[in-house]
């Protein structure tokens, strides 16, 4: 079968053709359909990624596809069960074998493709707005890189729980992917982002992926009692906090990595992934997918997350 694949420590990630992997206790394998990419995968192959599994491995956090074959002892799937799975791994290939245990049957009407770019976006703003800063309604949300795959669903599940949403992001193009998810205000990357978050009224909760000199400007346009999420580092600039300006505001910085949830409290996870396909069945979520393309290239993916060409997600399909 046709992978995308790291075969050694440091080696550089190729498709390559390896074999097809059996199910041991536990396991299934599924014929995978659709891999949704996400930033992580490219710090992953860069080697700079804070979970990166031992080489060889294959990329792709997140995918969808149909059950095909069970090992021993599983019976919560059947084969044929159309399903997803965050597994970190696994995911940019033609089959894959995973815990049974890690399998979300798809609900009627989602698609292989939405399906796949559903899960880390989603999940992430959705723990990471309800759970970690207790986002109340009528408060002011303020999402940097808001056209991302994470941002774009924060600008989303934000103003369903009811928040007054700033987004930040570059250019009119991406700044109209943000306006359409439901953003209340709009700034563009040229604009001095204190300031125009300042003349809005300030923040009552930052959620930033983006690092560096935004996290700064987005840390000083906070309002008393701010709580700023630290989602990830798109800029590649880690931000040094002063941690004597959080005194002054009483202000909150909360570190946020789904995939820590995964090892120590994956019911958290399971909750809200219960109350997100709700949502979505409902017709209250709508995955924004700006490029489909098939597994022969997914190294174009990739670059088109490198170069932040794509807005909401890039999903591979097989």
């Amino acid at each position: 079968m046709l992978a995308y694949h790291i075969a050694h420590p440091g080696g550089a990630p190729g498709l390559t053709n390896i074999p097809r992997p059996v199910p041991g206790p536990g396991q299934v394998r599924l014929a995978i359909r659709a891999c949704g990419l996400n930033y992580a995968d490219l710090l992953m192959q860069n080697g700079t990624y804070q979970d990166i599994p031992a080489a060889p491995f294959t990329l792709g956090m997140e995918f969808s596809g149909i059950v095909e074959a069970l090992g021993d002892s599983v019976t919560s799937v059947a084969i044929g069960d159309r399903v997803a799975a965050f597994s970190g791994h696994g995911g940019l290939a033609e089959q894959g074998v995973f815990d049974a245990a890690r399998l979300l049957p798809l609900p009627d009407g989602m698609s292989f493709e939405h399906a796949a770019a559903f899960q880390i976006a989603y999940a992430t703003s959705h723990v990471a707005l309800a759970h970690r800063a207790r986002l109340l309604p009528g408060e002011t949300l303020l999402v940097t890189g808001a056209a991302g795959g994470v941002g774009l669903s924060a600008v989303e599940i934000g103003k369903l729980m009811g928040a007054r949403v700033i987004a930040h992001a570059r250019g009119a193009n991406k700044l109209a992917v943000a306006k359409a998810a439901g953003a209340d205000h709009l700034i563009d990357d040229a604009d001095d982002l204190r300031a125009r978050v300042r003349e809005l009224g300030g923040a009552d909760v930052v959620y930033d992926a983006v690092g560096g000199d935004v996290f700064m400007a987005a840390f000083r346009a906070c309002r008393p009692e701010g709580r700023l999420l630290s989602i990830g580092f798109a800029s590649a600039n880690v931000p040094q906090i002063p941690a004597n300006h959080l005194m002054v505001k009483n202000l909150s910085v909360i570190g946020f990595y789904i995939g820590g949830y995964m090892k120590f409290r994956p019911e958290v996870i399971a909750d809200s992934l219960e109350t997100l396909i709700g949502w979505y069945q409902a017709g209250r979520l709508h995955p924004h997918i700006s490029h489909t393309l098939p597994l022969a290239r997914v190294a174009e993916g990739m670059e088109l997350l490198r170069t932040r060409k794509s807005t909401g997600k890039v999903v591979i399909t097989m």
